[in-house]
């Protein structure tokens, strides 16, 4: 099953794709929907169907309670920051003002000079679990949506603490779809890409995480709980552009691009604010 949130005249609903078409639902996002139990959407049917194509992608959830992301999680992307394999995941955290819908712009974050691309596979926790075992972790797992990790990476170096240059108010795509996990297993196999300009930049598979969505939701539900409609952005693979030589970032004018197989593309211009 495919459900977004899509903005109308009257705010945002969650919406079922059904058929090619997008079927708006009586709750006000897909966390709400979450919330509410993760009801059969048939039964809960609010106005005409619309194309996708027609539709204005806000963030899948909207206003989620957390915000938790992985750095360094990926084999290669470890490798060409120059780093060991880690013991533990490292966590940071976002706030929700970060987030963006599919296709809306980024602003670029005013004073950075290096704004840099991650894209990033993104969980979306379906049910509460605190310090879960790992088939409760499995279960608290609602899906899976494209995010990118929009990152100033001048900002993310003034102190040993990155979360200064993670979380800028509209810099974070998170969308269009939450795949249920039904369609793509706990654990997925999926390829990844990022492109700037129609240029890829990043390519990579799911499969390469280091700690992947299972024991992320199970390690970080033993420090704080996970609630319906909560969001883990798993980490990037390699390719970021402050590990290019010379160095990449985003200007203005850029065209962001993330795409994950069954679950979707996100598609963002980079403007200044």
């Amino acid at each position: 099953m495919k459900i977004a949130t899509i903005r109308g005249k009257d705010g945002t609903r969650a919406a079922v794709l059904d058929d090619d078409k997008l079927m708006p639902l009586t709750f006000s996002d897909v966390g709400d929907w979450l919330r509410a139990g993760s009801p059969i959407w048939t039964d809960h049917v609010a106005g005409a169907p619309l194309q996708p194509e027609d539709a204005d992608f806000a963030p899948v959830v909207t206003a989620p309670g957390k915000i938790i992301c992985v750095g360094l999680n990926y084999r290669d992307h470890i490798l060409e920051m120059g780093r060991e394999l880690p013991e533990y995941p490292t966590l940071f955290a976002k706030f929700s003002d970060a987030l963006i819908g599919a296709h809306d712009d980024i602003a670029l974050p005013p004073g950075s000079q290096s704004v840099d691309w991650e894209g990033e596979l993104a969980v979306v926790v379906g049910s509460v679990v605190s310090r879960g075992d790992a088939a409760t972790a499995r279960e608290a797992i609602a899906g899976f949506t494209v995010a990118n990790d929009v990152s100033a990476r001048d900002f993310q170096r003034r102190t040993p603490e990155w979360l200064q240059g993670k979380t800028f108010d509209q810099t974070t795509p998170l969308g269009p779809f939450l795949v249920t996990v039904d369609e793509t297993g706990a654990e997925p196999d999926l390829e990844i890409s990022c492109s700037v300009d129609g240029q890829i930049k990043q390519q990579s598979r799911t499969s390469e995480l280091v700690f992947g969505p299972v024991a992320l939701v199970q390690y970080i539900s033993a420090i704080t709980t996970l609630r319906p409609g909560d969001v883990i952005l798993t980490g990037t693979p390699g390719g970021v552009g402050d590990g290019r030589s010379p160095k990449e970032f985003l200007t203005p004018g850029s065209v962001l691009e993330t795409s994950i197989d069954i679950l979707g593309a996100t598609a963002n211009r980079c403007v200044l604010q």
